[in-house]
């Protein structure tokens, strides 16, 4: 697992290598990732349950 120490390296690299005006654009665009896969898994699903 990670510690704190290591989070804040992280965090620290991330800043030093996007700057700060990237991190909500990344992130945005993370969020959104993350929104379609779950779409994706739902529709999967779904899928399985119609064919039962």
């Amino acid at each position: 697992m990670l510690g704190t120490p290591e989070i804040i390296a992280i965090v620290v690299v991330v800043l030093l290598l996007f700057g700060g005006k990237k991190i909500p654009e990344l992130m945005h665009g993370l969020g959104k990732g993350v929104k379609s896969f779950k779409d994706g898994m739902k529709g999967v699903d779904e899928e399985k349950k119609a064919d039962e």
